[in-house]
């Protein structure tokens, strides 16, 4: 399979792209490379993994329809994993017409590319939960360490009412539809994965985006924490890896049309802190300072990904338990920013 990833040298595209690689595909990263951390990954990518030759890369704006029509032409791919992106809430609303000239524009570009160029090419987008808002209307309660969605168990599905509340979350959506309308207006094959929150080795998480790894980050550099609410809010996380396993399937599948809500789960939901932060002093062995802030817009108090129609189409759920997932992540983390960490709860 020759298969083309755009955002191909950031967190998610890096980890994909290597798995590609070395199940046998001719992988293309394409990437503007603005992203903190991104030309380290690359160079990874590019030094070490799969066979020689397999993965290349191309710089790439997807702000430019130009250039996304010729690389497509020239390509030819027979996958297109779409992961561009402008990913922060707090971008969005300090920027809002970059982002959606980033996010909405853009994948409105890459259609068209591959419309007139590649018809017969799977193309899968990285769309996001916050389509669904802040899911303010529910009814929640307080347990001992989280909120709870009472009326919905198994989390939200991919029937729930969309009500997109912020930028970001605006111009998700707007993509969102054009890659499903693309699929009814063109007869384009693809797939829509409403992410939840992805974590694991290949992360440069801020505080903006990217929650887990920017706390891993903060407890390994001795930086206080920081918490946007009282840390009982609930979040199920997605290990990287278990997200490849869903590209992977969905390639597979070959599936035209489809949403599908892809995320950690009920079993592999967390409280912010209140949960979250257990984890993190146990796989770092450190006591971690924290300090909270006002709730952000558009922030969810819980969000918990139901995954049953990804278990009944694809043959997917999510492996890897919080615990092993953010472990693993302390540890490359670590040896990346060079400091050392313990384990078990013990300083190092």
């Amino acid at each position: 399979m020759k298969a083309l990833i755009t955002g191909g040298a950031g967190f998610i595209g890096s980890n994909l792209a290597s798995a590609l690689a070395r199940e046998g595909s001719t992988v293309l990263v394409a990437d503007n490379l603005s992203r903190t951390g991104s030309a380290e990954n690359l160079t990874a990518l590019l030094d070490g993994s799969g066979p020689a030759g397999a993965i290349a890369f191309q710089h790439l704006d997807v702000r430019d329809p130009s250039a996304c029509c010729d690389l497509v032409a020239r390509e030819k791919p027979d996958c297109v994993v779409h992961l561009a992106a402008q990913v922060a809430v707090t971008s969005s609303l300090s920027d809002p017409l970059a982002d959606f000239a980033i996010n909405t524009q853009g994948t409105l570009n890459l259609l068209e590319a591959v419309r007139l160029e590649a018809p017969d090419a799977h193309l899968l987008f990285a769309s996001t939960n916050k389509v669904y808002g802040s899911l303010s209307g529910l009814s929640s309660s307080r347990a001992q360490t989280r909120y709870e969605l009472e009326d919905f168990p198994q989390g939200i599905s991919e029937s729930h009412p969309v009500r997109p509340e912020t930028p970001y979350a605006c111009s998700k959506m707007g993509a969102d539809h054009y890659v499903r309308d693309y699929a009814a207006s063109f007869g384009l094959r693809t797939t829509v994965f409403r992410l939840s929150c992805v974590y694991g080795p290949w992360q440069n998480g801020t505080a903006d985006q990217g929650w887990v790894s920017w706390f891993v980050r903060a407890a390994l550099t001795g930086e206080p924490v920081t918490i946007y609410g009282d840390g009982l809010q609930v979040r199920d996380l997605l290990h990287v890896d278990d997200l490849v396993t869903a590209v992977t399937a969905a390639i597979a599948a070959d599936g035209a049309g489809g949403v599908y809500n892809v995320g950690g789960g009920r079993d592999f939901a967390v409280s912010v802190w209140a949960e979250f932060g257990e984890l993190l002093e146990a796989a770092t062995g450190r006591s971690i300072p924290v300090r909270t802030e006002d709730p952000r817009p558009g922030d969810q108090v819980v969000y918990v990904s139901d995954v049953s129609r990804a278990r009944e189409r694809l043959g997917w759920e999510p492996k890897i338990p919080p615990r092993d997932g953010v472990a693993q992540l302390c540890s490359w983390m670590a040896t990346r920013l060079k400091v050392p960490v313990g384990v078990g709860g013990r300083r190092p």
